[in-house]
């Protein structure tokens, strides 16, 4: 079978310059039959680089030249890319069915095969290592000798050059010998091998190895180029539109025409665009006007409301953690206010949680209104409030005063509030003991607030979804945007009735006196939803009976309060102190305000309650906690509820600095 092998070969050179350069002399000639022959390569002695010298050759029977090395024809040499191409022998070798050998040729030794397989078809194989570019294969190749015949035995072939075998580096160092003469002139390293090559620089064309060779390129020469005005300068040119067009010329676009614009055109055109300034800067002074209007009213709210009183007190006192936030603070922190972030909804104003730059989560509340009396007060009541602390209320951290109406940050309590845990058609059963307990915690925080916050406060808005729950179930009181200072001069003033119904004071509501016995009589309604599991309004029912409160006194007084009792709590054992809370309760919702006991007397009366228990319930109510919370509740702040006194509890808060 006849083969062939057609590979495309760069050769590492086998042309390189010896130490020491010659200098190419005028006389030289430059061509050799077709083929330019420029400098390092020369033909004349004297005339090339050392190793670069090549032979002209003339035919005798034609008459033509050809340009050898090592008898092999140049066909022509790329100064720019280091490469030389040049004819390259075929090798072949055919089978002789008469001498039934194989003939060939002095190049395709070690080719050497056996033919006589497909020597039917195919006598004759052929080998050439050849430029890839200018082969096209021939299915005629495999049984003709027409490869042979069409390239008359030689193929061409394209074979690297370079000067030397140094880098451009190294070879920059020796000044003697760097081929690289022309001042605008380049070195580049081979890629394929040892030694480099010169180029003219960007912008010059020319022959780079001799003194000079290298000189300015005229590119307005090329049309293509440039469609304008083109000005040719060293290693570059300047191409500008003709006056009277506009474009780039250097693109296809190229430069168009300008057309004249009308007078009447640009006196419109001048009119619009004065309008326009006009408009802008009227704009951009109305939104600075607006911003600074804004501003100001910002700053009017923040001293209305006593933004300074609470600056002055931030800055003297460094344990004042208070904080005055930006409206843009909270909104960001509430995601404008998304619906999502609602934690609650009532009569005062929404409650949203937020979460602070610094990832502190928060309950952010937004109050509907605020009285003449509240904006006068706020600053101090804000202050005085900000410095409550005690375990069962709710720490307000700050305020935003900049605001028509302030919002208030206060302190993130996550398990929800009682009346969801108390009303919920999924709440758990809940023991007596605990909801005797949360009731306890409650009370003290509403003693703490009449009898030992200086001055005494009242909440005016006690119920059960303002009484929130912490992570170890234990009751804090929320929600101080109906509170107001109670006078110390007086046990009773008027006010503006506010509150929720179904809690709210009849005696209050009569009369708008309020007194920190409106707070006792909200409580008692509390306390009445955590024995009976009710809600404190029915809306559905007739008027005498949608109050939880009523429907109680009714119960009491024809002995029939275990039809309202809740099932759960509800047996022998626990009756006698079922009787004794009910009877608390029924002081609390006295419709006399003075017959109302104090909240300490509530305090004293549930912890006489609670001890007449048993011990072991201490434990059943952690255990009882940890399977409502889903986690180990904290024992010493359970023991404390149980067992420390009014006075007791007291007396910690203030040691501690509550």
């Amino acid at each position: 079978m006849a083969w062939l092998v057609f590979v495309f070969l760069s050769l590492i050179p086998y042309l390189s310059v010896a130490e020491g350069l010659a200098v190419a002399k005028t006389a030289c000639r430059t061509k050799c039959g077709d083929v330019d022959v420029p400098y390092p390569f020369g033909i004349d002695p004297g005339c090339s680089l050392e190793g670069f010298h090549l032979n002209c050759s003339r035919n005798e029977s034609d008459g033509t030249y050809k340009l050898l090395v090592y008898n092999v024809e140049v066909l022509e040499i790329l100064l720019p890319m280091g490469q030389a191409r040049m004819n390259n022998h075929i090798s072949w070798q055919c089978y002789d069915d008469t001498a039934r050998n194989i003939k060939h040729d002095i190049w395709s030794l070690g080719l050497m095969s056996t033919h006589s397989s497909v020597s039917v078809f195919s006598r004759c194989s052929y080998a050439a290592v050849m430029e890839a570019d200018n082969f096209i294969f021939n299915t005629s190749y495999i049984t003709t000798t027409n490869f042979w015949d069409k390239n008359n035995g030689v193929v061409p072939i394209l074979v690297d050059w370079s000067i030397g075998n140094e880098t451009c580096e190294v070879a920059q160092r020796n000044t003697s010998n760097y081929a690289c003469v022309s001042s605008n002139s380049v070195c580049t390293d081979m890629q394929n091998g040892p030694g480099y090559i010169c180029n003219c620089s960007k912008g010059y064309e020319g022959n780079p190895y001799l003194k000079d060779g290298c000189q300015d390129k005229d590119e307005c020469q090329d049309k293509s180029t440039c469609s304008g005005i083109c000005v040719n300068t060293p290693g570059s040119f300047n191409c500008t539109c003709p006056p009277g067009t506009h474009g780039d010329p250097r693109s296809t676009a190229g430069c168009n025409k300008i057309e004249k614009i009308s007078p009447w055109v640009k006196f419109v055109v001048g009119i619009s665009v004065g309008l326009m300034v006009v408009v802008i800067l009227s704009c951009l002074v109305y939104f600075v006007h607006e911003k600074r209007k804004i501003v100001a009213i910002k700053e009017n709210y923040f001293k209305q409301y006593g933004g300074q009183l609470l600056y002055q007190k931030m800055k003297s006192e460094q344990r004042f953690t208070f904080t005055i936030f930006k409206e843009e603070e909270l909104k960001e922190a509430t995601n404008n206010y998304d619906a999502k972030n609602i934690l609650g909804e009532g009569g005062n104003g929404t409650v949203y949680k937020g979460t602070l730059k610094n990832n502190k989560d928060v309950a952010i509340k937004r109050c509907k209104t605020i009285d003449e009396r509240q904006k006068k007060e706020f600053g101090k009541e804000i202050l005085i409030l900000s410095e409550i602390s005690h375990r069962n209320i709710v720490k307000i951290l700050g305020c935003c005063l900049e605001v028509e109406i302030p919002i208030l940050v206060y302190q993130f309590i996550p398990k929800g509030n009682l009346f969801d845990l108390i009303h919920s058609c999924r709440a758990p059963c809940i023991s007596l003991s605990i909801r005797l307990r949360i009731a306890q915690e409650v009370a003290e925080a509403l003693a703490y607030l009449h009898s030992w916050a200086s001055p005494p406060i009242v909440h005016r808005d006690v119920k059960s979804s303002n009484i929130l729950l912490d992570e170890n179930f234990v009751a804090k009181i929320s929600d101080f945007g109906a509170s107001v200072l109670a006078p110390t001069d007086e046990d009773q003033f008027m006010t503006v009735v506010q509150g929720t119904r179904g809690y709210l004071d009849p005696e209050y509501m009569l009369t708008g006196l309020l007194t920190a016995k409106s707070d006792v009589y909200s409580f008692g309604v509390v306390l009445l939803e955590l024995i009976t599991r009710k809600k404190a309004l029915f809306l559905d029912k007739p008027e005498d009976q949608r109050s939880l409160s009523s429907i109680f006194l009714s119960s009491m007084k024809e002995n029939k309060l275990e039809e309202i009792l809740d099932d759960q709590i509800l047996d022998i054992e626990s009756m006698n102190l079922i009787n004794g809370v009910a009877e608390l309760v029924r002081k609390c919702l006295n419709m006399e305000g003075e017959k109302r006991p104090e909240m300490r007397e509530v305090v004293e009366t549930l912890d006489r309650l609670r001890k007449t228990i048993k011990h072991p319930w201490v434990q059943d109510n952690l255990e009882e906690i940890e399977s409502l919370l889903g986690e180990p509740s904290n024992n010493k702040e359970l023991e404390m509820t149980s067992y420390h006194s009014l006075e007791e509890r007291a007396m910690l808060d203030v040691e501690a600095g509550r």
